[in-house]
């Protein structure tokens, strides 16, 4: 990897494209390396997981709504699919419906660094696209690895939250990048790409903070569409600002750490292949990630504490990230509110321990349903956790050494008598490094679960048959890619009122 310093710089001052941030980045999605077999494994199972996930989101409200937009917006040349419907839309409105699907019950994969990520809302963009433009298979993979890799770099070494700026920042350059691989465009042409979808997918992180709203889904998938769009408008000769992160009226400027800061960003060499997909990982449990550990340490605390009723507090020792994103440090009150969203229990740590303390299990349905969380002895239990921020987690979570590298916590049970009861769990049971890691049978048997009862079981063979040859797809054949869902499912999807699009 090459570490390469950005910072602010003066209009007046001599600095030349080749040294601009997105133009390194252009350089990159252009290298024609070989995607090593790993990676390429790797895409096959995140284009699994994804689907997974968005089988069983398929009738949420958000993704219904986000569906009949994209259904609105019929393609007259090639198109892009919806997912689980047959015909074809405009792409960009295809990356729409498709990336609120994966992106609605936060179950699918992520990268934590100094900033927070979900690559895989880079694929319903990139497959739209490849859909569209009758790409091979092979190409579709090569542009997801330089999305990954573009986005995970841009996660380690530049931090938006701190800003309150929101993680999707780093998405639309991602996708950008990636699609300017996958087409096999020139540098010029994905530069002005990335400066333009950075410019205009920053916005603050108030869509995780408070009482989260749906647009906590929706946000990486309108990232999506911009960059989609940002792609277009290049291919069509538009230039973007430049330069977008280093300008004196740029990002860093104004929206991160400012004209004296310097961010590292670590990016392949030229001729190296693109690896970051593999630093990432999925999830087990319909959580936000710093709650993955916990739910596994909930579940293993749960016959060592035996009468629940008996415990006084239970405090968890974890990272800054955990506490003040997902924890008491972030004083949402919310997050102790029994009527809240699903996207804001979602984000407490204190409900989510409580619940897979009770249950010894997490379920993406069942442990969001009202009923669960109006449970009176749920609710007494939820309000004995809290979170404190210790060092050491702080430490191991922006470490960069895998082996080292946590996003888990020590609980602290103290029981009504007195007597107290600790445990700790650096990663995940699925982490790569976790007790049960994931691989190819499991995120199969993720996509097989979640479809149970909403894709028919041929479907989901045939899908898995055709993502499994992905490399050897050949132009026209990505369509494939899309799960028919089936109509008496779909038939039970809310009722959404009219809007603007017919």
């Amino acid at each position: 990897m090459q570490i390469h310093d950005v910072r602010t710089r003066r209009s007046a001052e001599e600095f030349p494209r080749s040294e601009h941030l997105a133009w390194k980045i252009a350089e990159l999605a252009a290298d024609p390396v070989a995607v090593p077999p790993e990676t390429e494994a790797m895409v096959i199972n995140r284009i699994i997981d994804n689907a997974a996930v968005s089988a069983a989101s398929v009738i949420r409200r958000p993704v219904t709504v986000a569906r009949e937009q994209a259904l609105a917006h019929r393609c007259a040349r090639n198109g892009a699919k919806v997912f689980g419907v047959p015909g074809s839309v405009s792409p960009e409105w295809a990356a729409w419906a498709n990336g609120v699907a994966v992106r609605e019950l936060d179950f699918h994969d992520t990268f934590l660094a100094a900033e927070y990520s979900h690559p895989g809302d880079n694929i319903p963009a990139l497959v739209a696209v490849a859909q569209h433009f009758d790409v091979r298979g092979a190409d579709l993979i090569r542009g997801i690895a330089t999305a990954y890799e573009v986005q995970i770099d841009l996660v380690k070494g530049i931090c938006l939250h701190e800003h309150k700026i929101d993680h999707v920042a780093h998405l639309g350059p991602a996708v950008a990048a990636g699609l300017g691989t996958m087409l096999r465009l020139d540098p010029e042409t994905i530069y002005n790409a990335v400066g333009q979808a950075l410019h205009l997918t920053t916005a603050t992180r108030q869509s995780r903070k408070g009482l989260i709203s749906s647009w906590k889904a929706y946000a990486p998938a309108y990232a999506g569409k911009v960059a989609i769009e940002a792609v277009d408008r290049a291919m069509r000769g538009e230039g973007s600002p430049a330069p977008i992160w280093e300008g004196e009226d740029g990002v860093i400027a104004w929206l991160l750490s400012g004209p004296e800061h310097t961010y590292q960003v670590p990016l392949p060499a030229p001729g190296h292949p693109k690896r970051a997909i593999l630093d990432s990982y999925t999830k087990e449990h319909s959580a936000e990630y710093q709650s993955q550990a916990p739910i596994d340490l909930a579940r293993r605390l749960r016959e060592r504490i035996g009468d629940l009723d008996q415990i006084a507090t239970i405090v968890l020792h974890t990272s800054h990230h955990t506490h003040v994103v997902i924890g008491t440090g972030s004083n949402d009150p919310q997050k102790f509110d029994p009527d809240a969203s699903r996207e804001t229990l979602d984000h407490s740590v204190m409900y989510i321990f409580a619940v897979a303390l009770q249950d010894g299990s997490w379920h993406h349905e069942r442990s969001y349903a009202p009923e669960r969380a109006h449970r009176p002895d749920t609710i007494d239990l939820w309000h004995k956790i809290s979170t404190v921020e210790d060092p050491e987690w702080t430490r191991r979570y922006h470490s960069t050494d895998p082996a080292e590298k946590a996003f888990g916590a020590r609980a602290v049970v103290t029981l009504k008598n007195g007597d107290v009861i600790t445990d700790e769990l650096a990663v995940a049971d699925a982490h790569p490094l976790g007790a049960r890691p994931f691989e190819r049978d499991q995120y199969i048997a993720k996509f097989v679960e979640l479809a149970d009862g909403v894709v028919e079981d041929a479907e989901q063979k045939r899908f898995l048959a055709t993502v499994g040859d992905l490399a050897r797809i050949r132009p026209g054949g990505l369509d494939a890619l899309n799960v028919l869902v089936d109509p008496r499912v779909l038939d039970k999807a809310p009722t959404i009122p009219s809007g603007i699009f017919s």
